[in-house]
């Protein structure tokens, strides 16, 4: 028998703060976290900027010797990971440690970092590089960091999918419990790509906004004047835990994962495919495995990363999947608040989307004031709005031609 897997733990690390709460009101509100680069080491390329968690301190989570062997990247898994294990109120020595487990996905790892030793390397010499390099760049730092913090000795490993990595992540921690190898896993995602090589390579590929002059209405998902997206960093992780193991220990239950859809594009490395084919394939499968029908569906927190190709698949790819119903379900993306986390991004917005159905209200999607007319859904434009929600989906499309949807509702016994 299959076991129901619930919510129990919740913690941010975004360009918008680190508070959960203060982060939600401020998202709901419709401020941005969107500013000018400050680094002139970064503020060279067209694109000038970001969504930077500029107040992030690793202390007191992280005492100053450890953070200094700990990339920007683990280090935001680690403080948002902590914060969602004290709301979860788990006691990890009190578990079988074989039981629980860390899964963490991220896009490119420690980017900042492969970029501080290569100067050294370069300037001067294999002896000054840091003995730190691997185990701080390592894409699977971040969920063995967690597991080292509480002693987890079950499945503890890194997910590589680009921006749906998250997703992936959560959708492994899912399945392990859920099939009953694990009792609790630590999941979401996490990523500091706001980096020289990061902004660099991006800017290349002509991916970014360069609206330099209003940084705060440069992410504008399905908006007709969109000119790419906005980089941003932070992490989303969760404490995903087996129903009777969460009853058993009294612990508040935020939330119930339902399910998941994947498929691949396998059509261009870059490019999504151009009608949402394979997007919308994901988002039937992940409505099937919830057990819903598409109608029950009152909330997308669409992937809307403000691209002029991946906005115009995304929205084929729900008109695949909802039919006639996908002009009335609420869709949002809250990357036009906070820019795009890349591998972090599906772990941040999966916990904005249990956000929703607690508080029946559907955050906005900033600087939609033009719509593109071949993006004609309902996607909440500037505003937030006052909705009824009881089931999600979060969806989240990555380079490679990755996607991966979840699915999660309101906890009903």
């Amino acid at each position: 028998m299959k076991k129901r897997v619930v919510i129990t733990g919740m913690g941010l690390v975004t360009p918008l703060g680190c508070d959960l709460e203060t982060v939600w009101q401020k998202l709901i509100a419709g401020e941005s976290g969107v500013t000018l680069l400050t680094d002139p080491e970064q503020n060279c390329f067209r694109s000038k900027i970001a969504g930077q968690c500029r107040d992030f301190s690793p202390l007191p989570y992280i005492d100053l010797k450890d953070s200094r062997r700990i990339d920007r990247f683990a280090q935001f898994a680690y403080v948002a990971g902590v914060k969602a294990v004290e709301e979860s109120g788990i006691d990890f020595s009190r578990e079988d440690a074989f039981r629980c487990g860390s899964i963490v996905g991220c896009g490119v790892g420690g980017l900042g970092e492969i970029e501080r030793q290569d100067e050294k390397l370069a300037k001067s010499g294999p002896a000054r590089v840091s003995p730190f390099t691997i185990p701080k760049i390592m894409l699977n730092a971040a969920s063995s960091q967690l597991a080292i913090r509480y002693g987890i000795h079950g499945i503890t490993y890194g997910v590589a999918t680009a921006c749906a990595s998250a997703n992936n992540a959560m959708i492994d921690a899912y399945r392990l419990i859920r099939d009953g190898d694990l009792d609790v896993v630590i999941t979401g995602g996490t990523e500091a790509a706001v980096s020289k090589l990061g902004l660099a390579g991006f800017a290349a590929m002509h991916a970014l906004s360069e609206r330099n002059d209003e940084p705060a209405k440069a992410s504008r998902p399905f908006d007709a004047d969109r000119d790419g997206f906005v980089i941003g960093e932070g992490a989303g992780i969760l404490v995903f835990e087996e129903l009777e193991h969460a009853r058993k220990r009294g612990a508040r239950i935020l939330g119930e994962f339902l399910g998941y859809g994947v498929s691949t594009d396998a059509s261009h490395i870059t490019q999504p495919d151009s009608e949402g084919v394979y997007a919308g394939v994901a988002l039937s499968a992940t409505i099937r495995s919830a057990g819903l029908n598409p109608e029950q569906i009152d909330y997308i927190n669409a992937h809307g990363t403000a691209t002029k190709l991946g906005d115009v698949a995304e929205v084929g790819a729900i008109k695949r999947a909802f039919g006639d119903y996908a002009k009335k379900v609420a869709i949002s993306s809250t990357k036009s608040s906070i820019g795009h986390l890349l591998g972090g991004s599906g772990g941040v917005e999966l916990i904005f989307s249990l956000l929703s159905i607690r508080d029946n209200v559907v955050p906005p999607t900033l600087n939609l004031e033009n719509p593109d007319p071949e993006c004609d859904l309902d996607f909440t434009p500037l505003v937030a709005k006052e909705r009824e929600i009881n089931y999600i989906v979060s969806s989240s499309f990555g380079f490679g031609g990755h996607n991966a949807c979840v699915a999660a509702g309101a906890f009903a016994e």
